[in-house]
C-alpha cells in the first residue's frame, strides 16, 4: 500500500491521516507514479471482485 494508516494507532489523528491520504490523491491524479507501478505491477491491479458479467 501507498498510504500507511497504521500510524492511526499510535497518535496520528484521523483528520492529519485524511488530508494525507487527499494530498496523495491529487498527486497521483496528477501522475506521480504509485509503488505498484513503480515495481512493474500497474498492469495488473488488484480487485476485489470480478468486472463484467458472471454466471
Amino acid at each position: 500500500m501507498d498510504l500507511n494508516t497504521g500510524d492511526i494507532l499510535e497518535g496520528v489523528t484521523l483528520e492529519e491521516k485524511g488530508r494525507e491520504m487527499f494530498e496523495q490523491f491529487i498527486r497521483v491524479a496528477s501522475g506521480e507514479v504509485t509503488k505498484s507501478e513503480a515495481l512493474g505491477f500497474g498492469g495488473a491491479e488488484f480487485v476485489p471482485w470480478q468486472i463484467g458479467a458472471v454466471m
